[in-house]
């Protein structure tokens, strides 16, 4: 019995360690195994940035992988076949995106090639145009793309680029790298976004690309759509600022009435300073239009290039859009002096 006894204790003390060591070694595997599935993970979404910012013509660092920096030691790169594009925010990337790596991406303080062709899209803030023009080689400048928001003629007459192409941009890009959201609508179903001038087929494909719908137009038949959007811009975000609203939907579902009698009220001032007519349908295209876009935020900014052109006017032409300014200036919902 004792003999019996011991072999069974032996043997359970055997098994037990047994089970111990085997287990150690499962959990040390589990470990391992879990650590590299997370290493794998992180490779792969690496991997994927690193794919993304090539496609914008970006480094690992995010800086543009071409361009020399003014004033640096760098040569300019040579662009021949590509697209030149300037700024790399949302609509700078998104449109690089679409070359298939002919792209050029330059920050607003790179060197421009003075001996390629092809166009060069000015994709910036409007305070940067004054910058960029300048440093722009003289020979190039006919092939600056102007896609701002906003009333640019006087600027453009000034800097001799009246004739320059243009492009009016209805659609949005919520985020660096989000997908685009095109605004078509139901009123407009070939889509709002047009383009002029002498590169305006070059940016219709671009879009193409990035299965965005654009209408390439004469001078003459792309004015009106260019003042409608400047409408559009400076009523709803003014509208919306002076009542607190969110959003452009916001503004159009609280105070439809208002945005209408705005809309109305510039068309027509716009009619009598610039001798334009509308085609039938505005309100319709413009309210389709913010459908569309409805969560786009509210705000009163760029005053010199959107709001100021109906402000100048005087309070005979804009009676309604002026005083919503004042409002808006008492209530100190704006982010410049209002003279």
């Amino acid at each position: 019995q004792p003999h019996t006894t011991m072999r069974i204790a032996t043997s359970l003390v055997l098994l037990a360690a047994a089970t111990a060591n085997a287990w150690i070694t499962s959990s040390s595997c589990t470990r391992r195994l879990s650590v590299a599935m997370m290493a794998s993970k992180g490779a792969s979404k690496w991997e994927k940035k690193k794919a993304w910012l090539a496609s914008r013509g970006l480094g690992n660092d995010g800086l543009p992988m071409v361009a020399a920096s003014r004033g640096g030691a760098d040569p300019a790169i040579a662009t021949s076949d590509r697209v030149t594009i300037i700024g790399g925010g949302r609509i700078g990337s998104l449109l690089s995106s679409s070359t298939g790596g002919k792209t050029v991406l330059l920050g607003r303080d790179n060197v421009i090639d003075a001996n390629d062709p092809g166009p060069i899209l000015v994709c910036t803030r409007n305070d940067a145009l004054d910058g960029i023009v300048d440093a722009c080689p003289e020979n190039r400048r006919k092939d600056l793309v102007f896609v701002q928001n906003g009333y640019l003629d006087d600027f453009l007459e000034s800097k001799g680029l009246l004739d320059n192409t243009q492009a009016l941009l209805f659609f949005s890009v919520t985020a660096l790298g989000a997908d685009p959201v095109d605004g078509v609508t139901s009123v407009n179903p070939e889509g709002l976004t047009a383009v002029t001038g002498e590169h305006a087929q070059a940016f219709a494909d671009l879009l193409a690309a990035l299965d965005l719908k654009c209408n390439v137009v004469a001078a003459e038949e792309y004015r009106p759509k260019m003042f409608e959007k400047l409408i559009w811009i400076a009523t709803y975000m003014l509208v919306g600022t002076a009542k607190g609203c969110s959003s452009v939907g916001q503004a159009g579902a609280d105070y439809g009435e208002l945005v209408e009698q705005v809309v109305n009220e510039l068309t027509a001032a716009v009619t009598a300073k610039e001798g334009i007519e509308f085609e039938d349908g505005t309100m319709e295209r413009l309210t389709a239009y913010t459908d569309v876009v409805s969560n786009f935020p509210c705000a009163v900014k760029e005053f010199e290039w959107r709001n100021k052109y109906f402000y100048d006017l005087g309070d005979d032409a804009c009676p309604t859009h002026n005083q919503l300014l004042r409002d808006c200036a008492e209530k100190g919902a704006l982010g410049f002096e209002l003279n």
